[in-house]
C-alpha cells in the first residue's frame, strides 16, 4: 500500500513538472520505476499506459485555458504515433541486461539536455507569429516518439525545447501543444509494448496509481504554466534525473563502480546541480527586474507624451 501510495505522489508531481513544462513526466515515473527494480520494457509500458490518462486529462486542461494550437498538435503527433510503435517494439526485443542501462543512458542525455537548456539558454521571442513548417515537425515527431518509447520518456525533453528554440510558438503553446500531441504517442507506444509484451510484468495497480496522481495533477499544472518560472523549475527536474540515472549506470555491469568512486562522483553532481537551480533562481529575477525597468520606463514616456501633449495650445 505504501508503494502505491508513492507512485501516487510520483504521478502527481511527474505531472505537475510535465504539464508546467510540456515534459519529464515518462522521464520521472521511469526514473523511479527502474530504481525499485522494474523491467525496463515493462516499466515504460507502466508509464505509457497510465499516460494515456493524463495526457488526455491534461490536453482537454490545456484545451480550456486557450494552450494549444491543434495544427502543431496533428503535425507533429502522428509522426510521433508512428516512432512510439517503432521505440516500444524495439526494447520489447532487448535482453534486460542490456536495456537497463541503455535506457538509464538515454534518460541521462535527457535529463543533463533539460538541466542545460533551461540552467543556460532562455527562450528566442523575436520569431512568435512565424508557422512551423511540416517538414520540421514530422522528422521531429518521429525521433521524439522513437527515444520516448525506449527510454521511458522523452517526447517533452525532445519535443519542448526544439520548438521553443525556433521561437515561432508562444511557450505556452508549444507546452500545451506537446502535452496533447503525447496522448497518440502513448497510444502508440501501448500498442506497441502490449502486442510484443502482453500484460508480463505490468502491474495494473501500479498503472493505475500513477494515473491517479496525474489526473489530479494535470488540471492544476495547464492553470500553474503561466506562473511558475520554467527555468527554475527545469534544472530542478533536470538535476533530480541526472542524479538518479547516473547512480543506476554506476552500479551497472557496463561500469561497476567502487564506493569511494559512486560518492565521489554523487558528491560533483550535487554541487553541479545546486549550482545550476542558484544560477537559475538569479537569472529569473535579473529577467523580472529587466522587465519591470522597461515597464516603469514605458510609463515615463508615456506620461511625457501625454504632458507635452497637454501643454501645446489647442
Amino acid at each position: 500500500m505504501r508503494k502505491l501510495v508513492l507512485l501516487a505522489l510520483v504521478g502527481l508531481g511527474a505531472q505537475l513538472v510535465d504539464g508546467s513544462l510540456g515534459m519529464a513526466y515518462g522521464v520521472t515515473s521511469t526514473t523511479l520505476l527502474l530504481a525499485i527494480g522494474t523491467n525496463p520494457a515493462a516499466a515504460s509500458a507502466t508509464v505509457h499506459l497510465a499516460e494515456i490518462g493524463t495526457t488526455l486529462a491534461s490536453g482537454a486542461s490545456h484545451w480550456k485555458f486557450g494552450n494549444v494550437d491543434w495544427k502543431v498538435v496533428t503535425r507533429i503527433g502522428i509522426p510521433g504515433a508512428i516512432g512510439a510503435f517503432a521505440g516500444a517494439t524495439f526494447l520489447s526485443n532487448l535482453d534486460t541486461s542490456v536495456a537497463a542501462p541503455v535506457m538509464s543512458l538515454i534518460l541521462l542525455a535527457l535529463g543533463v539536455y533539460v538541466l542545460a537548456r533551461f540552467t543556460v539558454k532562455g527562450i528566442r521571442r523575436d520569431r512568435l507569429g512565424q508557422p512551423l513548417r511540416r517538414r520540421f515537425l514530422a522528422p521531429l515527431g518521429l525521433v521524439a516518439g522513437f527515444v520516448d518509447a525506449t527510454g521511458g520518456g522523452g517526447w517533452g525533453p525532445v519535443g519542448t525545447p526544439a520548438i521553443l528554440a525556433s521561437g515561432r510558438l508562444e511557450p505556452r503553446k508549444v507546452i500545451g501543444s506537446i502535452d496533447t500531441s503525447e496522448f497518440l504517442v502513448s497510444v502508440a507506444a501501448s500498442a506497441g509494448f502490449l502486442l510484443a509484451l502482453g500484460s508480463a510484468g505490468i502491474d495494473t495497480a501500479w498503472v493505475v496509481a500513477l494515473l491517479v496522481g496525474g489526473l489530479i495533477a494535470a488540471p492544476i499544472a495547464a492553470w500553474l504554466v503561466r506562473h511558475i518560472p520554467p527555468r527554475v523549475l527545469g534544472s530542478a527536474v533536470g538535476g533530480v534525473i541526472v542524479l538518479t540515472n547516473s547512480r543506476t549506470l554506476l552500479r551497472s555491469d557496463w561500469i561497476d563502480a567502487s564506493d569511494s568512486t559512486r560518492t565521489l562522483v554523487y558528491l560533483v553532481l550535487a554541487a553541479v546541480w545546486a549550482g545550476a537551480v542558484a544560477w537559475s533562481v538569479r537569472a529569473y529575477r535579473g529577467e523580472l527586474a529587466l522587465e519591470r525597468e522597461l515597464a516603469d520606463l514605458e510609463a515615463e514616456l508615456a506620461t511625457d507624451d501625454a504632458r507635452k501633449g497637454a501643454a501645446e495650445p489647442a
